[in-house]
Order: C-alpha cells, then sequence, then structure tokens
C-alpha cells in the first residue's frame, strides 16, 4: 500500500519543475510589486507550498483509470454519507488487541489504520503553513483545511470535472473529516515548525530598497510587460513597417513617458523601478541618449531589417541585412551575458546615458 503513495509524489516532483517554470513569472511580478524585492525564505516557503499541494493533488487522483468508462452499473451511489465508518473498518479489519503490544506493530501494515492515519497526514502541511506563513487563526485555517479537502472530494465524484464519465473514487464524508482534523492538527503542532523559522512578518525588517541592486531579472520582466502595452502596435508595424511609426512609438513610450512619470514605463511601474540620472528628476537627453542606443541601435536594426523584407529587397542585399541583425545580436547577447554573471551590470546604453535603474 506503501508503493501506491510513493508513485503520485515521484510524479508530483517530476511535473513540479513545469508548473514552478508557469509560476514564476507571476510570483516575481507579485513580490516586485508587492514587497519591493525577493526574499529568499519567502521563495523557499511559497515553492514548498506549491510542491506540496501538487503532491496532496497527486496522492488524491492517481493512479489514473485506464479507460475513460468508469461506470460501474452495479454500483447505487457514489458517495458515502455515514461518519465514523472508518471506525468500523479499523475494529474489523485490524488485530489490535489493547492488551497485547505485540498487534501494536501489525498496524503500520495494515489497510484500514493506513488509508486513515494518510487522510489524517495530508493536511497536516497545509495546517503549518497557514499559521506560520499566512498567520491564519484557527477557525479559519480549519475552515480552508475543509475547503480543500472539500476541492479534492468533488475533484474524485465528478471524474475529473467530466473528463471520465463516471466517478472512479467515491465521495466520503469520512475523509472530509480526516482532512479537516489532519489541518487542525498541523495548526496546532506549526509552533514547532516556527521556532526553527523566522516570522514571516519581520523577513522584510532592516531591508533598504534604495541599496537592494536591480536584477537582469526584474528588468527582462519590465520589459515583457512593456512588450505586452505595446503589441498592438508591433502588430500594426508588422503588417506595414514604417520605420517613421516605429521612431515615434518608442520615443513616446520610452522617452515621453519616464519623462512625465520621473523614469517609469508600465512595466517598470508594475515592479516597482524606474530609471534615475544625474538629478532629482530623468533629463530628456539622458532619456533620448539610453533609448536611442537601446532602441535605435539594437532595436532599429530589426525594424530596418523587417521593412527590407516586407518590401522585398534583392537576396543579396536582405542577405547582407540578416547578417547584420545576427551580429548586433550576438554581440548584444555576449555584452548582457557578460554584464549577468558581474556585480556592476550596467549595460552600454547606461553608460552611455548615465543612468541607472532603482527600486521606489
Amino acid at each position: 500500500m506503501l508503493q501506491s503513495y510513493l508513485i503520485p509524489i515521484r510524479y508530483a516532483f517530476l511535473t513540479f519543475p513545469i508548473l514552478a517554470f508557469l509560476f514564476t513569472l507571476p510570483f516575481l511580478i507579485v513580490q516586485y510589486r508587492k514587497y519591493g524585492y525577493v526574499n529568499k525564505i519567502r521563495v523557499v516557503v511559497i515553492y514548498s507550498l506549491l510542491l506540496y499541494v501538487l503532491t496532496a493533488l497527486y496522492l488524491v487522483i492517481l493512479p489514473l483509470p485506464a479507460s475513460r468508462n468508469t461506470c460501474a452499473p452495479w454500483r447505487e451511489s457514489y458517495m458515502s454519507w455515514v461518519p465514523f465508518q472508518f471506525v468500523k473498518d479499523f475494529v474489523r479489519e485490524t488485530g489490535l488487541q489493547p492488551g497485547v503490544p505485540s498487534t501494536y506493530v501489525r498496524l503500520f501494515t495494515e489497510r484500514a489504520f493506513l488509508q486513515a492515519a494518510f487522510n489524517v497526514l495530508l493536511l497536516v502541511p497545509l495546517g503549518v503553513y497557514l499559521r506560520y506563513y499566512f498567520r491564519f487563526g484557527f477557525g479559519k485555517a480549519v475552515a480552508a483545511a475543509f475547503g480543500l479537502s472539500l476541492f479534492f472530494e468533488i475533484t474524485q465524484v465528478t471524474g475529473l470535472y467530466g473528463i471520465y464519465k463516471c466517478p472512479y473514487r467515491l465521495f466520503d464524508v469520512d475523509d472530509l473529516m480526516l482532512n479537516t482534523f489532519g489541518g487542525a492538527l498541523g495548526y496546532m503542532a506549526a509552533p514547532l515548525v516556527m521556532k526553527l523559522l523566522p516570522r514571516p512578518d519581520r523577513l522584510d525588517e532592516n531591508v533598504d530598497l534604495k541599496s537592494e541592486r536591480v536584477g537582469l531579472t526584474r528588468r527582462f520582466i519590465a520589459l515583457q510587460l512593456d512588450a505586452i502595452v505595446l503589441f498592438p502596435a508591433a502588430l500594426l508595424f508588422m503588417r506595414s513597417p514604417d520605420i517613421v511609426l516605429y521612431a515615434v512609438v518608442c520615443f513616446l513610450y520610452f522617452v515621453m513617458l519616464p519623462l512625465a512619470t520621473n523614469g517609469r514605463t508600465l512595466g517598470k511601474y508594475i515592479v516597482r523601478i524606474r530609471v534615475i540620472g544625474g538629478g532629482e528628476r530623468i533629463r530628456f537627453k539622458e532619456l533620448l541618449v539610453r533609448y536611442g542606443a537601446l532602441y535605435g541601435l539594437v532595436g532599429g536594426a530589426h525594424a530596418i531589417f523587417l521593412l527590407g523584407a516586407v518590401q522585398r529587397l534583392p537576396p543579396a542585399l536582405l542577405g547582407v541585412s540578416f547578417i547584420a541583425v545576427a551580429a548586433v545580436d550576438t554581440v548584444f547577447a555576449i555584452h548582457v551575458a557578460i554584464r549577468l554573471f558581474r556585480k556592476n551590470n550596467e549595460l552600454f546604453y547606461e553608460r552611455w546615458s548615465g543612468t541607472k535603474h532603482e527600486i521606489f
């Protein structure tokens, strides 16, 4: 029986990297926006919680049936509403004899005991997380444990929400009770874990955001968010390339908007960074040099190549243009990679313009 629990856990660890990859971008955006930086302890807590919930879900739904046709004509109901049935199963199936200690060890190999113990242990970690990190009170934590258990039971009784024609596991009120008890047990046991970890409400003490380095990852996320904002303009440019349109959009969004907002585009605002120069407010010349170098040299090379491709330049000339763009991209990528592994990650257009990023 223990082997049946190990298989879902193994699958959870195998698929967790995919879920973590999809989760990382929104997680970083929230951390940057809410706290101004990413705390390593908070990362460990949140990602371990993500792995735990994924593992719990797999333990509930795996193994999956081989066929979608899971209906059993002989079964009258897929729900068990009789409470404490697990106690009757325990008394009937186990060989426990209260006066014979040697029978106690056999409990750990018997199905009735293991199933009840599993249902309790399943949500014990949830109670710990709710008390330690989310600072839930006891009643709120119990309600959350009940809600998660109810989600698991509904997932089972609906056949994974219609993927299977009939439920392949029962909706059991005993599971609800034992899961919820496990969540409450984890809540009460949380102080034992909390002694080993820093208090979550003090994770951000003594953090000076002004001294925090703005990494390239954070800047790249801001660039992605800005790209989403400018996506309609990019589509328009790809349909009918116009260098004037490209220059105007870049000038308005990356020069005039930051000039008006003191160094912020929408993407930078979301992740709480801004461009600063030599004075209290960013200056027009600083922005013009900064983004003229970035979107004029690097971005402009791509814009010119796309324009030539749409206008169907001679193959030889188009080939030369492609080589030039590839060379620009290669040099820029090497430049970024070198700066990525250096303490001073100042890029060339920042050095030319005398600008940098800071957290606000």
